[in-house]
């Protein structure tokens, strides 16, 4: 297995730290970026290093070489510094020197990520390129995906973004994995000079080959892998190293979750929530998710959704309100790291139903299906997880799957709970429930 590393930008966001040297080569405690690339390459195996490079070539080969003090084998592609090809063009470029499947890094990006775990699903998936995705604070501002309930990728919106449009905070990361054969038609077009020959990967090349019909496949995962680019990005980093928060989020870590409610815990109680116009935050709500994420615990979303199984809507109509629900979240620095629905409802006879939809599960609450695909997508300690609603469901589904249940007294309130029935915990909103389970250490 290979791995290349686009190493050619020159970091002018960054020239106040780095001065002239190329951002792979911002310290981060103690070491270069590039540096800590290798290392993760190397943890798993991967010995085989590609470095694409442009601005200030030098200065990267004289801090590398030739990689064998790291325990690796390195090898360069130098574009030059005057005529900047773009991640894409430099890939393009570089394609003699590919292996049948390899994988992207971006040099300017803080990664710790089972790498055998993402190319073990792109084996399973057979797919032409897989994209690690993750929600992240600043979706305004990145390049985001959408992908199908299968998780193959549909669309691509690069930033900026329309006003007035939602979108799922699906933002595309800077590691990738690739078939090369995937790429022989975009290398032969290029050299021609019948695309541009600067080119972005996110921006150009993945739009191209979806349109093509490539089979692109969404790889959503919580581990770590963050901007480095400029300066408070960088600190960020920084700041996450130091906290144990890189190491914590590896999925070879046990994780801690609190499980969320939708309606009526994060949005407007109503009938039936069945467009993005019917789905209004609770005030505060978007500030408590914040405080998930900053706490280290995962915020997953678990809910019902007999809409689909009621003919309401369907599976896009749901998709486009989880857009606006993640949309207006991400306009506050915060996100779900899933979301997990049931479609199904028991009762039929209703004008209109799905009658496939219309089963008994394990997924609809109070049964714990959600949550155990759940602990183990994300490898969870579920005796040391959360679940936060609003009615009786979302404590027996606490009670089912182990976990400590907490009521707020938004949206139903308890009022469905059987006599004797209690959750361990009970407050008047969101935010208080996330402040007393986050701030009080109990995990």
């Amino acid at each position: 297995m290979q791995a290349v590393i686009l190493a050619g930008g020159k970091g002018t966001r960054l020239k106040q730290i780095t001065g002239d040297l190329p951002k792979s080569l911002v310290d981060i405690e103690g070491r270069p970026l590039l540096l800590h690339h290798l290392e993760l390459a190397r943890s798993q195996g991967i010995h085989d290093i590609l470095i694409l490079t442009g601005y200030r070539a030098d200065a990267i080969r004289d801090v590398i070489g030739d990689g064998s003090q790291f325990g690796v084998q390195v090898t360069y592609q130098d574009e030059g510094e005057s005529d900047p090809l773009g991640p894409a063009g430099a890939l393009l470029s570089a394609f003699e020197l590919l292996e049948d499947r390899f994988l992207v890094f971006y040099g300017d990006c803080f990664m710790k990520v089972d790498l055998q775990r993402m190319l073990a699903c792109q084996e399973q998936h057979r797919a032409d390129a897989v994209l690690f995705v993750h929600p992240n604070d600043h979706p305004h501002d990145s390049d985001l995906v959408e992908a199908d309930a299968a998780g193959w990728i549909e669309k691509f919106h690069s930033h900026p973004h329309p006003d007035g449009q939602w979108f799922p905070n699906l933002v595309n990361a800077a590691l990738h994995s690739f078939d090369k054969a995937a790429l022989q038609p975009y290398r032969d077009r290029w050299s021609s000079g019948s695309i541009p020959r600067k080119l972005d990967i996110g921006k150009h090349l993945f739009p191209m080959m979806l349109a093509d019909g490539c089979r692109l496949y969404a790889y959503r995962c919580g581990e770590y892998v963050k901007d480095a680019g400029t300066p408070g990005r960088l600190e960020k980093v920084i700041a996450d190293l130091r906290s144990g928060r890189v190491e914590r989020d590896s999925l070879a870590v046990p994780q801690s979750a609190i499980f969320l409610d939708r309606d009526g815990t994060l949005n407007v109680e109503v009938a039936r929530v069945r467009t993005p116009d019917d789905l209004e935050l609770i005030e505060g709500a978007a500030e408590a998710v914040g405080m998930i994420n900053r706490s280290g615990y995962r915020a997953i979303l678990t809910t019902n959704q007999a809409v689909l199984a009621r003919g309401d809507c369907d599976e896009a109509g749901l998709a486009r309100i989880h857009a606006k629900l993640e949309t207006l979240l991400g306009r506050e620095g915060a996100w779900l790291d899933a979301i997990y629905y049931c479609p199904h409802h028991p009762h039929r006879g209703y004008h209109g139903e799905v009658p496939e939809l219309k089963i008994e599960c394990d997924c609809r609450k109070p049964k714990s299906g959600m949550v155990l695909q759940a602990k183990t997508d994300f490898n969870l300690d579920l005796n040391q997880s959360w679940m936060i609603g609003d009615s009786a469901l979302d404590i027996r589904l606490a009670r089912n799957a182990g976990m400590r249940a907490v009521l707020v007294r938004t949206g139903k309130a308890g009022s469905d709970l059987s006599p004797g029935e209690a959750p361990d915990y009970a407050f008047d909103s969101l935010r208080e429930a996330v402040a007393f389970i986050t701030g009080t250490g109990c995990r």
